[in-house]
């Protein structure tokens, strides 16, 4: 792959707009330049979270995501272009499976946090969710594909899940929701 990016600025965007993989240039506070931006903090997000000391099996199943998200920022950024399909979604659905068969079956609410990975899995997790209203917002105007937007459930759900995994790896509790607990 040759170098795409000789220069860093190209000062194109000064006046509002952004370019789209086909080419074509939009306003950047379109819903579909919302969604790549949810998307890209999402990554950032996931990014903060391999930067912590992990499992060698988590920081691969993240680096995958991460990968996915660029691609369905890549797809998000061409329309007609499609990237993430069924088979990413099962993916995540395993890796989901696999995490939570480990896991003790949830009596109670728990809040985010426990470990800082664990908390920062939250933390993406709500990014994610983020992600995921911002997508469906798009649906209403452009063609988002049903891949994308099961994927993106699917993730924050496996994010939810990675969290408990990463408390109980680190042999740390679940946070209970204790309901109207007072100081």
């Amino acid at each position: 792959m040759g170098h795409r990016l000789s220069r860093i600025y190209t000062r194109t965007g000064d006046r509002g707009t952004t370019g789209l993989g086909d080419g074509s240039r939009i306003a950047k506070d379109t819903q579909v330049v919302e969604a790549m931006g949810e998307v890209d903090e999402l990554n950032s997000v996931l990014g903060l979270l391999l930067a912590e000391d992990l499992p060698q099996t988590i920081t691969t199943v993240l680096i995958d995501i991460q990968h996915d998200l660029f691609d369905l920022g890549a797809e998000l950024s061409t329309p007609g272009h499609r990237v993430i399909a069924a088979g990413d979604v099962e993916q995540l659905e395993q890796e989901l499976d696999a995490l939570n068969s480990e896991l003790s079956p949830l009596k109670e609410f728990i809040l985010p946090g426990g470990t800082r990975p664990a908390a920062l899995c939250h933390f993406a997790r709500t990014v994610c969710r983020r992600a995921e209203r911002r997508l469906v917002r798009l649906q209403h105007e452009a063609d988002v594909s049903e891949f994308a937007l099961r994927y993106i459930n699917r993730l924050s759900d496996l994010l939810f899940v990675l969290a408990r995994s990463l408390n109980k790896m680190a042999g740390h509790d679940d946070v209970l929701w204790q309901p109207n607990r007072k100081g």
